[in-house]
């Protein structure tokens, strides 16, 4: 995707080394977009990039049902 290419090109000089780094970047670019623009941007993906960030998104959340269900347990420490 070439607005995550475009964000880690802007951001590489400043990451500390922690895999933190994305998700503040993440925050920090959600909190300033606007939802026309988060359409835009999936709307720029290919194919496979949809698909994938989807079942991605369903998987996580999948999880974590089953987990607050009692199925499975998640690693807290990393959600």
């Amino acid at each position: 995707m070439r607005f995550v290419d475009e964000l880690y090109t802007f951001y590489r000089d400043q990451f500390t080394g922690s895999e933190f780094d994305a998700e503040i970047i993440a925050a920090a670019i959600l909190d300033d977009l606007e939802r026309v623009d988060v359409l835009r941007l999936l709307g720029e993906l290919e194919d496979e990039e949809l698909y994938g960030l989807l079942g991605f998104y369903l998987v996580e959340n999948l999880k974590t049902k089953m987990a607050k269900d009692g199925y499975i347990e998640r690693d807290t420490r990393l959600h």
